[in-house]
Parts: structure tokens; C-alpha cells; sequence
């Protein structure tokens, strides 16, 4: 019996790791929404209007678009970047992304201040597109409280992939 549900454990959770290891919805780990601390992120959720947030123990947050966002939008032209100090709720529109096919908002999923808009986005917009996950990053967001990531709105990586499913359906 032990046996058993120890291989159903180590069997679910080779199967978490494949899909973390697999997905093109993972962070870039090379840059810095990672590495903005020495141990990575505390906790990285994803949204059904396809933002990530990416938030270190400090309380400070990194936000973009997927790669299925991107992809969706096409060649990104322009960045609209949040202004620094502004306080935000959840829900609220901080950015806009225009590309050759369309325009989107960028919607703050958990409510914090901006810090920063990434500067590099203004003359740069493609890296939307060439690195979504890392440094196409949008804001650095400080939170009003780390635990609102914890809001069943938001998916972990492996619920993010299975909303990705369904909504292909």
C-alpha cells in the first residue's frame, strides 16, 4: 500500500517537474524577473487574461505576458509603461501592448505600487515577442500583500497549461 501511493506521489510529481521543464510559459531563469534574488521567486501565478507575476519573499513582483499572449498578439510595436508610483488594485488596466495585429491591456492581477516599467521595452518592444518571460518583462510591482497571490483566481504553472487546453477547445 505505501509503496503504491509513495510511486502515485513520485509519479505526479515527475509529472509537475516534466510540465514546469516542458512548458514555454515558464520564466526565463537567466533573467531578471529570476534573478532579481539569489533563490528565484517565492511564488509565480498566471492569470486567464494571460499575465504571469513573478513575486520574491521581499514582496517585490515582476509582470508580463506569456508566450501564448505573445504569440497571440504578433510583432509587439509599442509599450505602453506603467507610471512608477502609482498604486494599483487588482483588476486594474497598467499597460497596453500594440502590435501588427492588434492592441491589448495588461491588467494588474493582485493589488501593489508600481515601481517601474521596463525601460528597455521603449526602444526594444520586440522582446515582448523574443522573451516574453524574462526580459520582456513589463513592471516591477512592490505588493500590498504577498499573500493575495494565494487567490484561487490565479494558476500555477500546470493550471495555466490545463486553462490553455480547455480554452483551445
Amino acid at each position: 500500500m505505501f509503496s503504491r501511493i509513495a510511486r502515485t506521489s513520485l509519479q505526479k510529481s515527475s509529472l509537475r517537474l516534466f510540465l514546469r521543464a516542458q512548458s514555454t510559459n515558464t520564466l526565463t531563469k537567466t533573467q531578471l524577473p529570476f534573478t532579481y534574488s539569489a533563490s528565484g521567486p517565492s511564488f509565480i501565478k498566471y492569470t486567464n487574461e494571460h499575465e504571469w507575476i513573478a513575486a520574491h519573499e521581499d514582496g517585490t513582483a515582476f509582470l508580463g505576458i506569456t508566450k501564448y499572449a505573445a504569440d497571440a498578439l504578433g510583432d509587439a510595436t509599442y509599450v505602453e509603461l506603467p507610471e512608477p508610483e502609482t498604486e494599483v488594485e487588482a483588476g486594474e488596466s497598467i499597460s497596453s501592448i500594440e502590435s501588427v495585429k492588434s492592441a491589448s491591456e495588461i491588467y494588474q492581477p493582485v493589488a501593489g505600487t508600481i515601481i517601474e516599467g521596463n525601460e528597455q521595452l521603449s526602444d526594444s518592444p520586440q522582446l515582448i515577442n523574443e522573451d516574453p518571460l524574462g526580459a520582456g518583462w513589463i513592471a516591477k510591482i512592490k505588493l500590498k500583500d504577498i499573500k493575495d497571490l494565494e487567490s484561487g483566481e490565479l494558476f500555477s504553472i500546470e493550471q495555466y497549461e490545463n486553462f490553455l487546453k480547455e480554452d483551445a477547445h
